[in-house]
C-alpha cells in the first residue's frame, strides 16, 4: 500500500510543533523528503546525518547504525528536529540522537512520518512512500 503524497503533505501543514527549534536534521537517505517539507513549514535550516543500519528491503545490514559522513555542521547549543521517514526498532534514530548529544545540542526532538517518534505523522503498518521509486 503507497500513501498519497497530498496526504501527508497534509499532515505536515496541520502538525503542531510544541517547541522552537534551531534547524532541522533529516537521516538521510529516507528522512531528506519529509525533512525538507518540515523545513519548508519552519522556515528554518536543514542538515544531514548520512547514516545506515538498513538496506532498501528494510533488513539490516550492519550489527547497528553507523555513520557514513562526517557531521558538517554546527551542533553546539542547538535544537533540533530530528527527521526520519521510518521508526522500526528505533535504533537508527536513538544513534542519530546520541551523536547530536553528544557534541552539544541543547535540545532534541524526532519526527517519524511512520512510527514511534515524539511527533509521527502515522503509527501504522508497513506502507510505501510516494517518493519511493
Amino acid at each position: 500500500m503507497e500513501k498519497d503524497f497530498n496526504e501527508i503533505l497534509e499532515r505536515v501543514r496541520l502538525l503542531e510543533l510544541q517547541e522552537q527549534f534551531d534547524a532541522v536534521v533529516a537521516i538521510a537517505n529516507g528522512g531528506t523528503i519529509p525533512a525538507e517539507l518540515i523545513r519548508q513549514k519552519l522556515g528554518i535550516e536543514l542538515f544531514l546525518l548520512k547514516i545506515n543500519f538498513r538496506d532498501t528491503n528494510h533488513a539490516p545490514v550492519h550489527s547497528s547504525p553507523i555513520l557514513l559522513h562526517s557531521i558538517d555542521f554546527e551542533i553546539k547549543n542547538k535544537r533540533f528536529l530530528l527527521v526520519e521517514d521510518r521508526v522500526k526498532s528505533g535504533q537508527t534514530l536513538e544513534f542519530a540522537k546520541r551523536l547530536l548529544l553528544e557534541n552539544g545540542a541543547n535540545l532534541i526532538k524526532t519526527l517519524a512520518v511512520n512510527g514511534h517518534a515524539d511527533y509521527s505523522l502515522y503509527d501504522e503498518s508497513c506502507f510505501r512512500f510516494p517518493w519511493i521509486l
